[in-house]
């Protein structure tokens, strides 16, 4: 057996197990040398006395993704040693010199000396993608079976047949293992990527197979250490648990991206990823939706888990893990506003009205991008030029990523407002808001002018960069009080905005 640790003896405890006692809702170990530690029941039942125990000296108790590595006595049974550690990244199946597949787990912040554990193809399959972990691959059920679904099922069906069973398990009381089992089973067949890995596995069983989410947790493996220490080849897992967490959120539809039997939203701030059906996300929807999804300004409200995942991506010639969080299916919850049908309708007719008129926007849009151009005149415009009068003259310079929230917030506020190259200048009764309405940018508060058309003009000679530098004095010429940033909490912003146009706080409002 090869030693548990190659670090120095002063910061890793190794012992040999004398005796072990029940201690409440965890297991006490003792030592030969008469110290203890405290460990779960679950990784009990894999310990005997006269097992070897490494650990980090600063370990009272052994808790999910503490590192212990347990080496089996040469008398044992099954003399394999027993490893658990947190993990991050899983590497893509890849073969070794037999043509077997394998992945390998990065091991995080080891102490024991081991960097990476090396899983088969077989071991994440029996573990992963089966129904029953302690029976055979030959006599599994399929995880469509214990859905009871069709294995051409859609999304939405795999969905629907989730919801049905999970009710069933729950009225007849099952055990915890089959609802697990379910959810299991459902998490597997609703990410498309793992789905398709397990189709391959049902025609080869020898088919390679990834670890599902990309790995990043606390895991519990049967193996053996290397020659050289660094390394542990798996023989099975015994218990992984993911790195996750709770969230509760506001998304912006627009920032979805449809397909025709499923949608996944994505949030590049929030770097997650969420992959909707027609089962959690009630709508109708098909491809062409992402033609004019930049004009819906509806914010579903989603619930969700989230597991970590990351990937190997090359950047300017190195290779970066990038990390982002996925929802898990099972866990996924969306509530929709009351008026989004309304809302997908006028995004549709306005998309559909942009291309009517494209050449009459375009007209308006150059004259635009030379100097600002007041709501009633844009009106006036638009109707010489044959638009409807119902146009939202605001959509003329709308941006996919921009967000209403700000728009609306200034809007109600403002007595008039004036559409400059890709900014909105509203005219306050107390002073003068220029914004992008957009994540990451920010909005510039200026005092009451005493001439509109003479701030316009100023500010339209000017940039941002010279009013923040007080270039040549046009800062005080145009009355410049501060800026607020877009943060991640929109309320914040509006207080702020609030305290510069001199409007006191309503607590309704937050």
């Amino acid at each position: 057996m090869a030693s548990a640790s190659s670090s120095s003896p002063s910061t890793l405890c190794r012992e040999r197990i004398a005796k072990i006692e029940r201690k409440t809702e965890r297991i006490e170990c003792v030592f030969a040398n008469g110290s203890t530690i405290l460990i779960s029941p679950f990784l009990a039942t894999h310990v005997s006395v006269g097992d070897e125990i490494s650990f980090p000296l600063a370990t009272p108790a052994v808790h999910t993704g503490t590192e212990i590595y347990v080496g089996k006595s040469v008398q044992a049974s099954r003399p394999r040693d027993v490893y658990q550690v947190s993990i991050g990244y899983v590497s893509q199946p890849r073969q070794d010199k037999r043509g077997e597949y394998f992945v390998i787990a990065e091991v995080l912040n080891g102490q024991l000396g081991i960097s990476s554990i090396q899983i088969g193809s077989e071991t994440l399959r029996d573990y992963f993608y089966v129904a029953d972990r302690q029976g055979k691959w030959e006599r599994q059920r399929t995880l469509y079976q214990v859905l009871q679904a069709s294995s051409s099922a859609s999304p939405a069906e795999l969905r629907l047949a989730f919801k049905l069973r999970d009710l069933e398990l729950r009225a007849s009381r099952a055990l915890k293992s089959e609802c697990r089992a379910l959810e299991r089973a459902f998490n597997i067949l609703a990410q498309e990527e793992l789905r398709a890995y397990y189709d391959a596995l049902l025609k080869d069983s020898l088919a390679p197979a990834v670890f599902p989410y990309g790995g990043f947790g606390s895991i519990l493996v049967v193996g053996e250490r290397s020659r050289n220490g660094d390394a542990f080849f798996t023989k099975r897992i015994l218990a992984f648990l993911p790195e996750q967490r709770h969230r509760h959120f506001r998304a912006p539809l627009r920032r979805c991206d449809f397909y025709n039997d499923r949608a996944y939203y994505r949030d590049l701030d929030r770097k997650l990823e969420v992959c909707l059906d027609p089962g959690v996300l009630p709508l109708v929807w098909d491809a062409t939706w992402n033609e004019w999804k930049h004009l819906l300004g509806t914010k579903a409200e989603l619930k969700a888990t989230f597991v970590l995942s990351g990937k190997y991506r090359r950047n300017r010639g190195q290779w970066e893990l990038v990390k982002w969080a996925t929802a898990l299916p099972s866990r996924v919850e969306v509530k929709l506003p009351m008026d989004t049908q309304s809302q997908i309708e006028k995004a549709r007719r306005t998309f559909h009205r942009f291309g009517q008129y494209s050449d009459a926007l375009e007209k308006i849009r150059a004259e635009i991008a030379k100097a600002p151009i007041e709501k009633r005149e844009l009106q006036r415009i638009c109707d010489t030029l044959g638009i409807p009068s119902d146009f939202d003259v605001a959509q003329i310079t709308w941006q996919p990523d921009y967000d209403s929230f700000f728009y609306q917030q200034l809007y109600r506020r403002a007595r008039t407002f004036y559409l400059f190259r890709e900014e909105y200048i509203f005219d306050l009764e107390r002073g003068v808001i220029i914004e992008t309405p957009e994540l990451g940018h920010a909005t510039y508060v200026f005092a009451k002018p005493k001439s509109m058309a003479v701030f316009l003009a100023d500010y339209a000679r000017t940039t941002k960069e010279h009013i923040l530098d007080n270039r040549s004095n046009v800062a005080e010429r145009l009355g410049y009080l501060g800026r607020v940033v877009h943060g991640a909490n929109p309320r914040g912003w509006l207080k702020k905005i609030k305290a510069y146009v001199g409007e006191p706080p309503d607590v309704a409002q937050f």
